[in-house]
């Protein structure tokens, strides 16, 4: 099921629904694709069908989850990304936080921050959580995911240097957008063969990644996390970004695809 969150014009608030219909091979709905209603956020209420039905040509889509309390990001999970910035695949998962107040949804703005000029795109496969856990062994690990969706872990990269640590780089308001939906039929086997995660800026492909390539898989990353932490529902891991990083300034686009989930497009906007 593909779980979106959304606006419909003239209503008040934002609403969930099921995305229907086929996807292309480009993983895009087609232009007839309808959202089922659902009563209330189902990674909490369970999948509850309404009788309303929107096209989704009607609606605005928002990020697809609000994580309640965290971001938990891992760095350098591809070797060749890896090898890009100057040093090798870690020996453990290295983990660091971005706040909740850094997502942003699909089409919004991902702000330019004044303290910066080199600010990266970073397209990545995100977990969703769907239970408090803890200390959660790889062989269990797909009893606490709801679901996966796509992200751009946006990074401040001149910032990074200079502090020596992530927290303000990538810790930005807009620095994490997530969408368009959470595919919760997804299997781990699948992510292990591997799918696509793409990144492509003004249209041109910068990044061309598959998660066969994971150092870490996701069952891996989910036990090296809860042996840390304590993970709340709709909490999100981030996976890690292939090669192919780069800037990006205000007034063009980037979008992070697959053919799995969706497209997730945002533009860069000066800070006002």
């Amino acid at each position: 099921m593909r779980i979106v969150r959304f606006t419909v014009p003239g209503t008040e608030g934002p609403q969930y629904g099921a995305l229907t219909g086929d996807l292309d091979e480009f993983g895009q709905p087609a232009d007839d694709a309808v959202i089922v209603a659902l009563a209330g956020d189902p990674l909490y209420a369970g999948v509850h069908i309404l009788e309303q039905t929107y096209p989704l040509s009607a609606v605005g889509l928002l990020a697809p989850i609000i994580p309640r309390s965290k971001i938990v990001a891992i760095g350098k999970n591809y070797a060749d990304h890896a090898a890009e910035m100057g040093g090798e695949v870690p020996a453990e998962p290295l983990m660091f936080l971005k706040p909740n107040t850094a997502v942003v949804g699909p089409g919004d703005g991902i702000v330019y921050p004044t303290q910066s000029e080199n600010v990266h795109y970073e397209g990545e496969l995100a977990i969703v959580i769907s239970r408090i856990c803890r200390d959660v062994p790889k062989e269990r690990a797909a009893e606490v995911i709801y679901g996966f969706t796509l992200a751009n872990d946006v990074t401040a990269r001149d910032l990074q240097k200079r502090d020596g640590q992530f927290t303000r780089a990538k810790g930005f308001d807009t620095f994490c957008p997530l969408g368009p939906w959470i595919e919760t039929e997804l299997a781990l086997e699948t992510i292990k063969d591997g799918i696509a995660i793409q990144t492509y800026l003004d249209g041109d492909l910068v990044q061309d990644g598959s998660t066969k390539d994971l150092m870490f898989d996701v069952p891996t990353l989910i036990e090296a996390v809860t042996s840390v932490m304590t993970l709340l529902p709709g909490d999100v891991i981030l996976t890690g970004t292939p090669s192919g990083v780069g800037p990006m300034t205000v007034g063009q686009e980037v979008e992070v695809a697959s053919p799995v989930l969706g497209a997730l497009m945002n533009t860069v906007v000066a800070k006002k």
